[in-house]
């Protein structure tokens, strides 16, 4: 980040943040805002069940006495604590329901008892579920706030219901909750690299952001953004993506030659690609839509695929600054790096130490 970044105001409507709760602070996207944070003056409390440098707290979001502790003295809540699509593998999921839901809840509790401002939540493209991959011979799925979820996991659900908490605590409580649907950010290499034709980690995460990622500074700026405009807006929920080169009118070229439609509407990063021997997808399935978030959020995403393509012709790394900065976070006996997600009925119902329930995000 650059000086200026540093030293610009965190909440540009309303009183200026002071102090901040983040959950699941030792994960990519709390450990991000954290490190944000600080930098610019704000007082931010850590809250994980992993010790870090960032946490100050370490215990689990549904410990209420816990969260009513570190939440003293908060304007802003944002809450990043999840357990996370790689857990699905190892973690029983009755801990999804009681860290997503449960968790939530406590927090949304605590939080309008204490008239915090802004409840920033983030959650997931996740929740879309089978709406990301349209049956055969259809168009890609162009997905914005219009499109109704349909999770596939427990993941899914449980996220899906943590949004619909939010919902009914800003209905209820009056307390002004912005949900977050944030598209992929982590360093890490992909769940299912087999899928993906001999790509290289790089060339895949590059190719995503036109249409499925979104870069680590720009989901700070987006979860910043969201406190800023939260008691405006009372309730929302957006999509949080890099800004897509593509149009509806492509949809259904992407599902049979995508590479012809990267090439046509990205010609930076076709140049760019064609100097690294880098291939574009052969199909898409999904597209997110940043539209409304850009719109209603004032959010402006730095990193699309043209600002990838320029880093990658100035010989810089696909991964940006922050993500470089805060690293790989490896998932606490993950199958995760061997592309294992979809667990067996015995390995997703068998007991795990609750210290999976660390941060995620």
């Amino acid at each position: 980040m650059s000086d200026t970044d540093a030293h610009a105001p965190v909440i540009s409507l309303g009183a200026p943040l002071r102090r901040a709760l983040v959950t699941g602070s030792s994960g990519h996207l709390g450990e991000a805002l954290v490190r944000t944070m600080r930098e610019r003056g704000v007082d931010v409390v850590g809250l994980d069940m992993r010790p870090s440098q960032w946490t100050d707290f370490v215990g689990c979001a549904n410990d209420a006495d816990l969260v009513h502790e570190a939440m003293a003295g908060a304007d802003a809540v944002f809450h990043t604590a999840t357990l996370h699509k790689p857990q699905l593998a190892f973690v029983p999921r009755q801990s999804f329901v009681d860290t997503n839901i449960s968790g939530t809840h406590t927090l949304l509790h605590a939080a309008a008892a204490a008239n915090v401002r802004a409840f920033v939540m983030t959650s997931s493209t996740t929740v879309f579920g089978d709406a990301l991959v349209p049956p055969v011979g259809e168009p890609a799925a162009w997905i914005d706030e219009s499109v109704p979820p349909v999770p596939k996991n427990i993941y899914g659900v449980t996220k899906a219901a943590a949004e619909d908490l939010c919902q009914l605590a800003y209905r209820n409580d009056g307390l002004a909750c912005v949900v977050l649907r944030a598209a992929r950010f982590f360093a890490e290499l992909d769940d299912m690299p087999d899928t993906h034709g001999g790509r290289s980690d790089d060339n895949v995460k590059g190719n995503e952001y036109a249409y499925r990622r979104v870069a680590l500074e720009d989901a700070v700026d987006a979860h910043l953004k969201a406190a800023a405009c939260a008691s405006d807006l009372g309730f929302g929920r957006y999509v949080i993506s890099a800004t897509t080169p593509f149009a509806p009118e492509d949809m259904a070229e992407l599902r049979t030659d995508a590479a012809a439609v990267f090439a046509r509407r990205a010609p930076l990063a076709a140049a760019a690609w064609a100097e690294k021997g880098w291939r574009f997808p052969d199909r898409v399935d999904r597209v997110y839509v940043n539209a409304r978030a850009r719109c209603e959020l004032r959010w402006e995403p730095r990193f699309d695929l043209d600002a990838i393509a320029s880093r990658i012709a100035n010989g810089e790394p696909v991964r940006t600054p922050l993500s470089q900065l805060i690293g790989a976070k490896e998932y606490p006996s993950s199958l995760y790096h061997v592309g294992v997600f979809q667990p067996t009925e015995k390995q997703s119902n068998a007991a795990r130490p609750r210290s999976v329930a660390a941060s995620v995000r």
